[in-house]
């Protein structure tokens, strides 16, 4: 099958202080790959993947950013069109999760009201030096309506998990939108099963030129 055949098309953003780890999580779920020589990501990339979700295909685009206060002039670009987002923090270190909190305002701002949030707590490899107990975590996604994982780039523990489960949700609910607006319309792809992504960049992987827009 072609990169071009799917049935939806959704733009999942990874947010998060730098250094928790999205871009390991963006090329482990992507191509498979920890890098752990990786060094921050410097403005926008993203990378590609299809998934099945109940007998549709589901294309992936996931993007990137740095988590360093000089590359906020990308955020509002950054945000457009995307359906889903990863809200990653770094179990080992507490001031990445405290910063949740922020990062949570700057996507309430910025992103769609009715855009799908996971916190990820990332790093679980590194449960010897755990910072931030699960049991709070979870409590603070229940409590302001977020799902909740906690994933290893490293040794890729519940990451295939946290993508499928939250491209999974957005598919529910985008699926059952189009049930409620034209209940015997017949999906295909390229009609108005496909949701589209703002800017319209190649697939090859990386952003080329390294920014957004």
């Amino acid at each position: 099958m072609g990169d071009s055949s799917y049935d939806y098309l959704f733009k999942v953003v990874l947010i998060g202080d730098s250094g928790v780890g999205k871009s390991n999580l963006l090329s482990r779920f992507t191509r498979n790959e920890f890098n752990l020589e990786s060094k921050s990501t410097i403005g926008v990339e993203f990378a590609t993947r299809s998934i099945q979700v109940e007998g549709k295909t589901i294309k992936a685009q996931i993007w990137d950013t740095a988590g360093q206060e000089r590359y906020r002039a990308i955020t509002s670009a950054y945000y457009r069109g995307a359906v889903g987002a990863l809200l990653v923090y770094d179990i080992a270190k507490h001031a990445t999760y405290v910063n949740v909190l922020r990062w949570l305002k700057e996507l309430r701002d910025h992103a769609d009201s009715n855009i799908v949030i996971m916190l990820v707590g990332n790093k679980s490899d590194l449960r010897h030096l755990r910072a931030v107990p699960t049991d709070e975590a979870k409590l603070f996604a229940q409590e302001n309506g977020l799902s909740f994982i906690e994933t290893s780039a490293l040794d890729a523990s519940n990451v295939e998990s946290a993508f499928q489960t939250i491209l999974t949700e957005i598919y529910k609910i985008v699926s059952q939108k189009q049930l409620e607006a034209d209940p015997i319309s017949s999906q295909r792809p390229g009609a108005g099963s496909t949701i589209e992504i703002a800017p319209s960049a190649n697939d090859g992987g990386q952003n080329p030129s390294g920014k957004c827009c």
